[in-house]
């Protein structure tokens, strides 16, 4: 017989979703780059013993769903569970022990409570640089991941309570700003101790095996209420495709992201064999990447919320090849490994649509805008500031969709306009929304945005690992397409286009960059959309006249 009461089991979730969004805090009060503290590149989660999330803050998808993968990867081949004690924290960025990307490290910590291991804390931070080719370690023409920067090992950082200072000394020595990564990892570590101290608080309340019990129980609600929306959903199967521009290696050549998704009572199967093969350059993802935009759509598609965490994945089974671009086999170079998820993401919204069209808007803008700004001061000194820009959302079957708007696989922030002045020597001189970039329909995209920096340093270099301009992010039952993105430099007064991917280009100071990017699609036919929604367009100035 359960000991436990549902009215218990649901404090106990709250209270564990409570310290999740307590270690958010923690890291937004105390971390020092502005990627963590001003665009919001992080996640905090609770885990189970066993390495099954539990409940998570409300940030990045891509992170929390895939912080479980890795957790139990770590587990089950890569540390040893019977030496991992509850002073030791162990970190990795390493793509290949079950992670992402080599600028996102991830720290966790086990909880113990009389002795025994009950849960585990975690954090997970995109740090500004982690060496490599390109300053932010997102250099676009890699062709191993041994270019991209340094890869750290499962390795314990802090053990039995103390630093680790060789493991330390060799992470800083490798990073272009060790200050700021320095700052943002004892960010990390202090966040985990505040989620470490709420549980061991919560299970002197109720009991270790009370915790283990409800912990097993939270699962099984959500997965549950998971089977339950998928049971709504009508059987068949539903294929959908979508592509990258190129790998920014072999340029020109698109990659195929497609999609063949089978609901079959309570459970779904994803088919991703017909993606394209790994790519030469870095747009490739791990599994754990990719499953995290998998559970993501699914999620998205029910007709009711619950609790977010590891049970909601069991009915969902993904099948991806090794050696596809959303299973890169090592030593294939993952950096922009965002892009490739976005565009899966997008390639499971046009899946969806088919099972559920009144649920599912048309393509967001479905790529990460990342570009790197290294200046370079007359005395040598260096700063390096890393931008994530974002676009518009897709127009949905009730409403337009939102501009610039962070969707789908982000849910960044934007960094201040005065944050940037004021730390790095850039002027912005043009943010805003851009007309005419949104696709048409019924119901129209949401725009994209347009940014424009100043290089005030006497040298800067430049890094763009961007997608999009050539495939444009798609509309739904008639509605068109949207804007592509675009990239130009500006220089003596003369504009010249910068592709969407490249690698430290030369600035001087004057010179001026500035980016355009897509919108979202539009949905239904644009001969339906009402005459006042289109006057109003005009008046705010969402669309030209000749438009």
């Amino acid at each position: 017989m359960p000991s436990l009461g549902p009215i218990e089991i649901e404090v106990i979730r709250n209270a564990l979703t409570a310290a999740a969004a307590e270690m958010d805090a923690t890291v937004w009060r105390t971390s020092r780059s502005t990627i963590v503290r001003e665009l919001l590149d992080y996640s905090t989660a609770v885990f189970d013993a066993d390495g099954n999330n539990l409940a998570q803050s409300a940030r990045i998808p891509s992170h929390l769903n895939s912080m479980s993968h890795l957790l139990r990867e770590l587990l089950e081949r890569h540390v040893d569970p019977a030496r991992w004690g509850p002073e030791d924290v162990v970190v990795t960025n390493d793509p290949y022990c079950g992670g992402q990307h080599l600028p996102d490290i991830v720290a966790f910590k086990p909880v113990f409570h009389d002795g025994e291991r009950l849960a585990f804390v975690g954090t997970l931070c995109h740090h500004i640089d982690v060496g490599g080719l390109a300053a932010g370690s997102y250099a676009a023409k890699a062709i191993e991941i041994f270019q991209e920067g340094l890869r750290i090992p499962p390795v314990k950082l802090i053990e039995d309570g103390r630093r680790n200072e060789g493991v330390w000394a060799m992470i800083l020595q490798n990073v272009r700003k060790p200050d700021l990564l320095a700052g943002d990892l004892q960010s990390q570590i202090a966040s985990l101790e505040v989620g470490a101290a709420a549980l061991r608080r919560l299970a002197g309340r109720y009991g270790a095996a009370e915790m283990v019990e409800a912990g097993a129980r939270i699962l099984d609600m959500s997965e549950a209420a998971m089977r339950s929306a998928i049971s709504r959903m009508p059987d068949g199967t539903y294929e959908f495709e979508d592509f990258l521009d190129d790998d920014g290696v072999d340029l020109g050549e698109p990659i195929r992201l497609h999609v063949a998704l089978t609901v079959a009572g309570d459970a779904i199967a994803v088919d991703l064999s017909g993606c394209s093969p790994q790519a030469r350059g870095p747009v490739n993802a791990t599994l754990a990447s990719s499953n995290a935009a998998v559970m993501f759509a699914v999620m998205c598609a029910c007709d009711e919320p619950f609790a977010p965490n590891a049970g909601c994945y069991r009915p969902i089974r993904t099948v991806a090849p090794e050696g596809t671009v959303v299973n890169a086999r090592h030593p294939a170079p993952v950096a922009h490994r965002i892009a490739a998820t976005h565009r899966l993401l997008n390639a499971m919204f046009g899946a969806l649509h088919q099972a559920v069209p009144d649920r599912i808007p048309a393509a967001y803008y479905g790529n990460s805008y990342v570009c790197t700004f290294q200046t370079v001061a007359e005395d040598g000194r260096r700063d390096v500031l890393v931008e994530i820009e974002i676009g518009g959302s897709g127009g949905h079957p009730a409403k337009d969709g939102v501009n610039a708007f962070a969707s789908g696989m982000h849910n960044n922030s934007n960094i201040p306009v005065e944050m940037i002045e004021s730390q790095t020597p850039l002027t912005i001189t043009r943010y805003g929304l851009l007309p005419d970039s949104a696709g048409a329909g019924r119901h129209r995209g949401g725009l994209g945005l347009v940014r424009e920096w100043r290089v005030d340093s006497p040298e800067c270099f430049f890094t763009a690992n961007m997608d999009r301009f050539v495939h444009a992010p798609y509309g739904l039952a008639g509605g068109l397409p949207a804007a592509v993105g675009r990239l130009v430099l500006v220089r003596d007064g003369q504009e010249s286009g910068l592709p969407s991917k490249a690698d430290n280009v030369p600035l001087r100071k004057g010179d001026r960059v500035r980016l355009e990017t897509s919108g979202g699609g539009g949905f239904g036919d644009p001969a339906m959309r009402a005459a006042e929604a289109v006057e109003r367009d005009l008046a705010l100035g969402y669309v030209t006249r000749g438009r």
